[in-house]
């Protein structure tokens, strides 16, 4: 049943008793005197039975210590100590020095409570309502920044015999468990005991791996131990009704297994071998099976999950996230993220920035179609020694090119077909340079790296004309500023990245999406702790400016008084006929 917290504070609570010890400005502070306003205990009443039951612990009690789980970046166990014996932590819990809050385990069941629930979604929200609460989210209008970053993935990457070693481990241990046998057993009834033996088959296996044939033969055998695998859970799949659970988890680990049989193995007359290359979509891990290798540059690989942001480019609070595959590209979900932010923070979106890889001609079509502004730059062509595209002049309006030594086509034809963002077949076209003009043009060897007899071929792209206007401005003085307001973006991935984004601590995207929205929510939640404890600071400063001009102004008054007085008595010691007189 919800247990709820008492409106009144006690006198003996750490908070009470040691807050300015531990700091006012803190976040250990500032989280202590927004207790009751940030969080509420109503707020997660959904969660709880609300009329039968013993009382839990008080949810917004739990809500709290999940941020300073982030913040202070400790494992459950740490926490759980933390609120134990840690002061600052019992201040900003706002609890007893002796009390003990809760355990371990009713922590991790709040955490799936959330996730399950969704409703970690509402609390990355409070975020966004109480700035705008304390007058750090001023504007109903503004503009975001978009950037993404890469996170590292918790499962561990293995290479394909391993891997398809534990896709075998997982699809034996489902079928152990719908046999009611433990998983050794069953494998050792199956003759698949070498995949419970050791830690890695590869590293365990007496195989001479410089012998081409000694590992292909090895790999083989793995190969004919997972299609026989599959097999026998092809059969035990009509045991089960298709929406039973049983049939549920039997057919997610079989897909997994098959999954990892494709990507890898080749299949050839003479047997299996492992692939050339690396599938596009390729799985490389069966304890996340979600995770992908990915390229945040040339040089730049990583395997995990990547972390994209939308940030109000003058508050620098972050108004919406999402955890993309590790192999999507950083432009998936930039619209997405646009209208999240106008839902959590209630405001309009006037205008999107990004950087090139938001800039292509498919985004700037998708903002537009959706009536909305993108600014990005225009992605950079590699140098090739030849003219490029952006060194010819090309007119829409009168469908005409002109090419840098002056000459002007007309010549418009079908240029190949390729599917835009929503799968459609779309036919491109292109300017044809006349074969005779170009031979006989004195740059030809700067323009055309065919041989004679062939012009110079200029595509026209599907979004040329909005991709000319993004070209004309990036030019311009006007687009300097974009280029600082960009920048927001990089500043929130960085302050994401101190606060453990880098690594995620669970396995899915799901999970690691939870952990990225508590991250997002102490990152703004310090942005706007630091904000009020400098307008805090200042009214102190002001207030004591002002107490300091009152006590000099009473100084100055006694003194001038008493100056008076003491002037007053030597002049009557000086004539003492004004004193009789008087």
């Amino acid at each position: 049943m919800l247990g709820k917290r008492s409106d009144q504070l006690g006198l003996f609570e750490a908070d009470h008793v040691y807050l300015d010890f531990v700091g006012r400005n803190s976040f250990y502070g500032f989280l202590a005197s927004q207790r009751g306003k940030l969080f509420r205990d109503v707020d997660f009443a959904k969660l709880y039975c609300l009329d039968n039951g013993c009382l839990s612990v008080p949810p917004s009690l739990l809500a709290t210590a999940l941020l300073l789980q982030t913040y202070d970046r400790v494992s459950d166990e740490e926490a759980k100590a933390r609120a134990d014996f840690d002061l600052r932590w019992k201040v900003a819990l706002g609890i007893e020095l002796d009390a003990r809050p809760f355990a371990k385990s009713t922590l991790q069941l709040f955490r799936s409570q959330l996730v399950i629930h969704e409703e970690v979604g509402t609390v990355f929200k409070k975020s966004l309502a109480f700035a705008r609460q304390t007058g750090h989210l001023k504007n109903r209008k503004i503009k975001v920044a978009l950037d993404t970053s890469n996170i590292l993935g918790r499962g561990a990457v293995k290479d394909t015999y391993n891997l398809l070693a534990d896709g075998i481990v997982k699809l034996v241990r489902v079928l152990a468990d719908l046999n009611l046998s433990q998983p050794e057993e069953w494998a050792k009834a199956n003759d698949l005991s070498r995949y419970f033996t050791a830690a890695s088959i590869k590293g365990e296996a007496e195989v001479d791996w410089e012998n081409g044939k000694a590992r292909q033969k090895f790999l083989q055998g793995i190969v004919a131990d997972a299609d026989t695998l599959l097999e026998t859970a092809r059969q035990a799949l009509s045991k089960y009704l298709p929406d039973s659970d049983e049939h549920k988890q039997l057919t997610e680990a079989a897909s997994l297994l098959s999954q990892l049989l494709l990507q890898d193995i080749e299949r050839k007359p003479e047997g299996a071998s492992i692939k050339e290359g690396v599938s596009s979509d390729r799985v490389v891990s069966v304890h996340d099976p979600e995770m992908r290798h990915g390229r945040k540059s040339k040089a730049k690989r990583f395997d995990g999950h990547k972390a994209a942001i939308a940030v109000d480019t003058e508050s620098q609070l972050i108004t919406a996230v999402a955890v993309l595959p590790g192999n999507a590209p950083d432009k998936e979900k930039a619209l997405a993220l646009v209208e999240q932010s106008e839902q959590n923070a209630d405001v309009e979106v006037e205008e999107t920035i990004g950087d090139c890889a938001y800039g292509d001609g498919g985004t700037r079509q998708e903002f537009a179609d959706a009536g909305r502004k993108m600014t990005a730059k225009v992605p950079d062509r590699p140098n090739t020694g030849y003219f490029a595209k952006e060194d010819f002049r090309i007119d829409l309006e009168t469908m005409t090119c002109s090419c840098p030594a002056g000459q002007e086509c007309r010549t418009v034809t079908p240029n190949g077909r390729r599917q835009d963002r929503e799968g459609n077949d779309v036919q491109l076209q292109a300017f044809h340079f006349d074969p005779a003009v170009c031979d006989a043009c004195p740059m030809r060897p700067q323009c055309v790296k065919t041989e004679p007899g062939k012009g110079r071929t200029v595509t026209i792209h599907p979004q040329e004309r909005l991709l000319q206007e993004a070209r004309a401005f990036q030019k311009s003085e006007a687009f300097g500023p974009y280029r600082k307001s960009r920048q927001a973006a990089e500043h929130r991935i960085a302050r994401l990245m101190q606060l453990g984004m880098r690594q995620a601590r669970y396995f899915g995207r799901t999970k690691t999406l939870f952990q990225l929205l508590l991250a997002a929510t102490v990152a703004n939640l310090t942005l706007v702790a630091t904000k009020v404890g400098l307008m805090r600071a200042r009214g102190s400063k002001k207030a004591h400016l002002f107490a300091h001009s009152v006590v000099r102004l009473v100084a100055l008054t006694i003194g001038f008084i008493l100056s008076f007085a003491i002037s007053s008595s030597l002049t009557r010691l000086r004539c003492p006929q004004r004193r009789v007189a008087g």
